[in-house]
Order: C-alpha cells, then sequence, then structure tokens
C-alpha cells in the first residue's frame, strides 16, 4: 500500500468516527490490516481501531490495540490518553490517573489529559498538583490554536507538519513569541542548530522580559556547545532574580561548560543545603565531581539521588557509568523491582535496563546482562526516528564532495592551534586527548561542538552542505576558520596548541581541512567488535543515535570506515590513524609517533597521563585516570552468541574478531 493510499484509508475513517459510522470504519480497519505497513503505519492504525473500540464500547478489545500501539512507540501521548479513557470507562480510576500523567509527560500540548488530572488532583486535595497542573491549562488556553496544534504535532514527532503549521501563523503574527520558541524547538529537533539559535536570539531581543524565551536561549547555546555563552545569559538571568533555584542551577550547568567546576560545585551545593530532596541537582553534582576527578563524591552524590528517588533511573545509570562501580546484591534487585514497576517512567526504565546490563556483566552473567542490555537498547531506539540509511548518504555526500583537487592550503585561516582527535566513541579517544593534554604545549579542552556548529550553519542553503563548501570564497573560508578560533578560546589555558575531541568530526574533515588547512588530525581506532560492541553498551546523554542497534552500529562502522580511508586518499600524510590495541601493546612508541605528527618534542608527563589533572566529561573519565590496563580488550567475547547481527553488519572476518 502506498502512502497516498494509506492516508486515504485514514482519512476515510476518521470521517466515519465523526459521522458515528463505526462498522464502516471498523472494515476500513480491517482492510488496512491485511495491507503490507510499515511500523509508523501500523502504529496509526492500531491507534484508530482502538479509538473505535472504545467509542463502540469493546474495552478489551480497545485495550489489545493500545498494547500493540504501545509497543511500537512507547513514547506517543495519545496512545496513553487513548488509554486512560479505557480505564476510565472501566472504572479503574488509578489506573486511568497514571496514563493520564504519562500522556501529559509525552505530550503536554494534551489539555484534554490536564484537564482530567486537574479533576483527579482536586478529588484527592492534592493542592500543589492542583495549581501546576491549572498553570499548564491556562499556559495551553492562552496559545493560539494553530500554535497549540503545531505543539501537539512536534510532540507527536510529525515536525515537518508542526513547521509547516507554525511558518504559516507567523507569516501573518510575526515575532509572536510563542511561535518563534516553537519553531526553534521544532529546529533543534530537525537538527538545524543555527536557526534555532537565532530565533531564540532574536526572540530575547524583541523580549527582554519573557523568561520562557530566556530559558530556552541559554538551553540551546548549552545544547549547541556555546557555554561561554550560557554563562553570561544564566548570569544576566540571576542579576535580577538572585534567589531563583532554577536560574542558579542552569547556570551551575553552563559553568560545568566550560570547565568552572569549583563555582558550579559550590551553586550545587548551596541549592542542596536549602533542599536536599533534589534528586536532579545530585545527579547534577555528583557530574561535576565525576568532571574534577572526585570520584567518591561523585558515587555518594548519585547514591543520594537514589536514596531520595529510588525509582530515578538516570541515578542508577550514573552510578553504572562510572566504570568502576560495582552494584550490590540488594542495589540490584531494587532495580529489578523498580523497573517492573507499573508507575515507572519510560526514561527510567531505560536508564536502568542498561544499569542492570553493566551490574550483571560485573557479576559475570552475560546472558542476563544481555538480555538487559538489548532490553535498553531497544526501548531507546523506539523513541528515536533514527534512519541508518539515511546516515550512510550522509557520509557518501562527504566522498562526492571533496577530492583531491578540492584543498588547497594557502586557503582559510592558517592558525596551527587545534588537534582534532576523531572517531567512533568508545575507540579510545579519551585515552589519547589525556596523553596529548599531559604535554605541557598543549591544553586538554574537551568535545567541542564549534566544527557542527559550522556545518549546520553552511546547511539548509539553496546549495545543500556539504556541496556548497566548494563555493565558498577565500575570504569567507578563512573567516569561518579564524571564527572557530575565536569561539574556542574560552576552553582554552594558555597553551600553543589545544585539543578537540569531538568524535563526529570525522564525518566533517574536509571543511576542518577547508576552512583550517594546518589542523593535525588523529583518527582512533579500535578493533571493531570491542568499539561497536561497547557503544552498544553506552546510553549516550545525547546524539549517537546509530549506537541502539547491533546492525545500525555495524554499517555505522562500515560507513565510518569507508570514509576515513577517501579522507586518505583525497588528504594523503595528514591524518593519522591510531589503533587503541597498540597503544595498549606500546604506550611509548605511539606517544613518540603522536607527538611526531603533531610537531611536538618528547615529555615523559605523557606516558603518565593518568597524572594529569584536567576536567575530563566522557564516561572514559575514570578509566584514563588510570594507568595503562587491558581488561577492555575483548570484552564482547562472553556475548559472542549474541552478536551475530553486529558481525553480519560489518562483514566480519578474522581481522574483526580478533581471532
Amino acid at each position: 500500500m502506498t502512502p497516498e493510499e494509506f492516508q486515504q484509508q485514514v482519512r476515510a475513517i476518521k470521517q466515519a468516527l465523526q459521522r458515528g459510522q463505526f462498522s464502516f470504519a471498523l472494515e476500513n480497519i480491517q482492510t488496512l490490516f491485511s495491507a503490507s505497513l510499515s511500523d509508523p503505519q501500523k502504529a496509526e492504525t492500531h491507534y484508530l481501531a482502538a479509538v473505535i473500540r472504545r467509542l463502540s464500547k469493546q474495552y478489551n478489545e480497545a485495550f489489545k490495540h493500545i498494547d500493540a500501539l504501545l509497543r511500537l512507540k512507547p513514547d506517543y501521548g495519545r496512545g496513553y490518553q487513548e488509554l486512560a479513557y479505557c480505564h476510565e470507562a472501566n472504572g479503574n480510576h488509578e489506573a486511568a490517573a497514571t496514563a493520564f500523567f504519562k500522556a501529559t509527560h509525552f505530550n503536554p500540548a494534551l489539555i484534554s489529559s490536564w484537564k482530567k488530572l486537574l479533576a483527579i488532583y482536586k478529588s484527592h486535595n492534592d493542592a500543589p498538583a492542583a495549581n501546576m497542573a491549572t498553570q499548564q491549562i491556562e499556559h495551553l488556553q492562552s496559545i493560539p490554536a494553530p500554535v497549540l496544534g503545531a505543539y501537539d504535532l512536534m510532540y507527536e514527532k510529525q515536525f515537518s507538519a508542526a513547521e509547516q503549521v507554525c511558518r504559516q501563523f507567523l507569516t501573518k503574527h510575526k515575532h509572536h513569541p510563542e511561535a518563534m520558541m516553537l519553531l526553534a524547538e521544532i529546529g533543534m529537533q530537525l537538527k538545524v542548530y543555527s536557526d534555532a539559535e537565532f530565533l531564540l536570539e532574536s526572540c530575547v531581543e524583541l523580549y527582554p522580559d519573557n523568561e520562557r524565551a530566556a530559558v530556552a536561549y541559554q538551553n540551546v547555546l548549552s545544547k549547541l556547545g556555546k557555554f561561554p555563552e550560557a554563562v553570561k545569559v544564566a548570569r544576566a538571568r540571576l542579576a535580577l532574580n538572585p534567589e531563583s533555584f532554577a536560574i542558579k542551577t542552569s547556570l551551575a550547568h553552563a559553568l560545568v561548560g566550560v570547565g568552572q567546576l569549583d563555582e558550579a560545585i559550590s551553586l550545587y551545593q548551596s541549592v542542596l543545603s536549602q533542599n536536599a530532596d533534589r534528586p536532579k541537582v545530585w545527579i547534577s553534582l555528583g557530574h561535576a565531581l565525576k568532571a574534577k576527578g572526585d570520584t567518591t563524591d561523585a558515587v555518594n552524590a548519585y547514591e543520594k539521588a537514589v536514596e531520595y528517588a529510588n525509582d530515578y533511573g538516570d541515578a542508577y545509570w550514573s552510578l553504572a557509568n562510572t566504570k568502576t562501580y560495582k552494584f550490590s546484591d540488594s542495589m540490584l534487585s531494587q532495580m529489578c523491582e523498580q523497573v517492573d514497576g507499573s508507575s515507572i517512567k519510560l526514561d527510567d526504565k531505560i536508564h536502568i535496563w542498561f544499569a542492570l546490563g553493566k551490574g550483571f556483566e560485573d557479576k559475570g552473567q552475560a546472558d542476563k546482562a544481555f538480555a538487559y542490555y538489548e532490553q535498553g537498547n531497544k526501548l531507546k531506539h523506539s523513541t528515536l526516528q533514527f534512519d541508518i540509511g539515511r546516515t550512510e548518504k550522509a557520509l557518501e555526500a562527504q566522498q562526492q564532495a571533496f577530492k583531491t583537487d578540492s584543498f588547497n592550503t594557502n586557503q582559510g585561516c592558517q592558525a596551527p592551534d587545534p588537534i582534532f582527535i576523531v572517531g567512533l566513541p568508545r575507540a579510545g579517544s579519551t585515552l589519547l586527548e589525556q596523553i596529548l593534554a599531559s604535554h605541557s604545549q598543549v591544553d586538554g579542552t574537551m568535545e567541542l561542538h564549534d566544527i557542527l556548529g559550522i556545518a549546520s550553519s553552511l546547511s539548509h542553503q539553496k546549495t545543500p552542505y556539504p556541496f556548497n563548501v566548494s563555493q565558498l570564497d577565500d575570504a569567507t573560508l578563512e573567516k569561518l576558520g579564524a571564527r572557530y578560533i575565536e569561539q574556542t578560546k574560552a576552553y582554552r589555558q594558555g597553551a600553543p596548541f589545544f585539543i578537540d575531541k569531538m568524535p563526529n568530526n570525522f564525518i566533517h574533515i574536509g571543511l576542518i581541512k577547508k576552512v583550517l588547512p594546518n589542523a593535525k588530525i588523529i583518527d582512533a581506532r579500535r578493533n571493531p567488535i570491542d568499539c561497536c560492541f561497547s557503544g552498544f553498551k553506552q546510553l549516550f546523554g545525547e546524539g549517537q543515535e546509530f549506537s541502539y542497534s547491533l546492525s545500525d552500529i555495524g554499517r555505522y562502522y562500515k560507513a565510518y570506515e569507508q570514509l576515513m580511508d577517501h579522507w586518505h586518499r583525497v588528504l594523503p600524510g595528514d591524518i593519522l590513524t591510531v589503533q587503541h590495541e597498540d597503544v595498549l601493546d606500546d604506550l611509548e612508541g605511539q606517544v613518540k609517533r603522536i607527538l611526531d605528527f603533531c610537531g611536538l618534542g618528547f615529555e615523559e608527563s605523557c606516558l603518565a597521563f593518568h597524572q594529569t589533572k584536567r576536567v575530563i566529561k566522557t564516561p572514559s573519565s575514570e578509566q584514563v585516570r588510570q594507568p595503562i590496563y587491558k581488561t577492555g580488550m575483548g570484552q564482547w567475547r562472553p556475548f559472542e552468541n549474541y552478536l551475530g547481527e553486529l558481525k553480519q553488519a560489518l562483514d566480519s572476518d578474522s581481522s574483526m574478531t580478533g581471532n
């Protein structure tokens, strides 16, 4: 069935529902179910079938469709709203309340669910919750209907439709603040980051007293890794409202971003001294302490979060993500109990499943560990709209856009300062960064977003990125490179060279060498199965959407290899590949090789890298504060029986498996 035919059937079913023709609607539903449908089409069909069955008072059948729907789309707000209506009709008010709450969690624009929750809160004399619901209802009712409709579409992940509605509204109501903020949020979802930043910056300038616009602008700056600017916005907000808990914590988050950990930690501790029952703040404090290297205090903070909220998934995962913490049997039992609870939130369940995977892996129970890793990845993957095919095409486009004659060393900003470390996550890039940052001539920074920002600013033009890079004149190339050098100054400590360890920059090596021809590029490599399986076990804070499927991550690795081979062909001698296993086998030899490539003299401190004190914010932060060890090699072997899909995607041979 073509998409057009499917939508024609859906329209006919909706019209029949509006006319109360339930039998006719049900016949059309059965026709759809007999066709070959995509998962999104199946989900929409199950939703419509559930509505029909509920309106026909066939609640048991409705529940079956809702169950199938939420397996396909576990974060579908309208699905939970339909579930709530069915529970309500069946007289199960407690289950209805839980479902209405989940509906508003996944789609805060569902005003009907908010009104139901308000009635429930009032019946239980829960004044704080009733006030919160009342404020949300009043806010939603104040939003123009088209904008509210666009919010609904966005929360249901229909981003293109939401953008179209929002833009149509703005053509008639230029500079409407709510529409501008919404369009910016849609832009972030579509990864049009430069447009989102411009919209919110404009909104703040037009409406300086709009606190929601200021919050959104600070959030987008942090999302883009523009933490120095985020700090400025937060300090300005705090000056106007010095007692605000929310602003203090947002300032602390931005300070962590620029590496000003002592002030950030002090702010978090100040907030917690006023009210310790703030699990999210304990987590943030733990992250700051971990980045500073205070692992014991970080663990204590994470455990405090568990103490105040034993269903808070991020607390358990944060403990697991130290990579050195070992869960007790009682803690594992507590996590199993929480994850099986009927009221647990989707995000908490995902975090706990990953934490349980790590916990049972540490216990040597590979079968049990993989079951939890698999469940966590499957559920996380179901919340994303990731298409590995689209990503493969994007990487192929880089090969098409940049050829040997694309590069001229006389173009761009001539600064030799940056050393880019690229590759896949969990490939050993943090170790290479720590080694280089131990050199007196090199500043370690973090995973900087600035190259991604430049690439984003070149997107969505008449000639799309990366093909438009060849059209940039010398002045523009020099300006872009100089902008990168200027923006990254806030993360440096005064050394002649600095490291940018954003792994995904491997995609943009062509752009980098156009705007910064003298930049050094190091490609961190690791045994493919070790690298991919390590990524599969990792729940990332954001991005890396390819990692939540063994097939996807294997295909991504192959696409990465093909693109890196291309960069080596068109930029011979400009990229140094460093194999992680070689570093483990011959640290001194590889360190000298890396330093020689970067034009740096040998320093013993690079061999004692684990003694270097600096901010490290990646999952490997604790591992690189230890001397070289090989326990990470071959960690996939106990799970080999489950990795057929990954091996197939990699076209596994003896060099990949390490046999």
